[in-house]
């Protein structure tokens, strides 16, 4: 695949991602932990159609046999599905992207904490003004209700778990590397495990089941076009592009889901959401556009 062609590819899996708030908004009747479990489900069942084509029989053999790397790595994709959309039921769609968007700058912070990567100065200036601006955002937010608190709060574990998951992926591509261990966790396996756990998990808590028709067509294509496709595409495009490239492409779901919500189901974001994403944005940006340029 060309680079280009690689570049067009992940700006549209960012609009496929970014389209969750939006669609959320115009949910009729599941709430909360319902919207999770149909998502996950949806997603979880996509996967399982895709996966079997892809690798027939193979598919059980390698569920049934998954390593412990691959649950633990299941187990961040499924705090992530849950924390994410019941933060998008608790607070605006702008603040849940935003602090969503720190998780490269904390996946870079685990490194130096877990795995003794030495960090540039450019990557602690990052974080310093990446701190700051969702600083800014949960201050704000104090003044403006508990339960928007509390939604920033919930967001906030999605980029922990998914710092947390990088970070055992990292550890065993090194450990591979050393000629140790069985190799990184196969990471459509682990976002297929995730998508039921998370499916399983919400359930209980879901019940009884409100959505209608219409929320069931929404959700559905929120697990098959904003959950399954994109992590089908984005695993084939890793292998073009690098990941301080990917991670840079990544930044346009902040800006797209927040368009996407204000001009499609009109939640203007604040002006704290604007300006702590701002920070965020540049910090991230400066960070990826500085490791390129060293990297060449």
């Amino acid at each position: 695949m060309k680079h280009s062609r690689a570049v067009l590819l992940m700006i549209a899996v960012t609009l496929l991602w970014s389209t969750a708030g939006v669609v959320s908004r115009h949910l009729e009747a599941a709430r909360s932990f319902e919207v999770t479990f149909w998502r996950s489900a949806f997603n979880a069942l996509a996967l399982l159609l895709a996966l079997g084509v892809l690798r027939g029989a193979a598919l059980w053999r390698q569920l049934l046999g998954a390593g412990r790397a691959v649950w633990v790595s299941g187990l961040c994709w499924a705090t992530m599905f849950t924390a994410f959309m019941v933060a998008l039921t608790k607070t605006s769609v702008a603040n849940v992207l935003v602090t969503m968007s720190l998780a490269p700058l904390l996946t870079a912070l685990f490194a130096r904490i877990f795995l003794q990567h030495r960090l540039p100065l450019r990557t602690w200036a990052a974080i310093a003004l990446g701190s700051a601006g969702i600083a800014w955002m949960f201050g704000h937010e104090m003044q403006g209700g508990a339960q928007a608190l509390g939604g920033m709060l919930i967001a906030f574990a999605v980029p922990l778990a998914a710092a947390t998951n990088w970070t055992l992926l990292q550890h065993s591509h090194s450990r591979s590397e050393a000629g140790e261990g069985s190799g990184a966790p196969d990471m459509l396996l682990a976002v297929l495990l995730g998508a039921l756990i998370s499916a399983l998990l919400t359930l209980p808590l879901a019940w009884p089941l409100q959505a209608g028709w219409h929320d069931l067509g929404l959700l559905a294509g929120l697990g098959v076009f904003q959950l399954a496709l994109p992590c089908l595409i984005v695993v084939q495009l890793s292998r073009v592009l690098p990941a301080p490239e990917i991670a840079l492409l990544g930044l346009l779901e902040v800006i797209f889901g927040v368009l996407w919500a204000w001009l499609g189901a009109g939640e203007a974001p604040s002006s704290a959401a604007l300006l702590g994403g701002a920070m965020v944005l540049a910090a991230l940006v400066g960070n990826e556009l500085l490791g390129l340029r060293a990297g060449r």
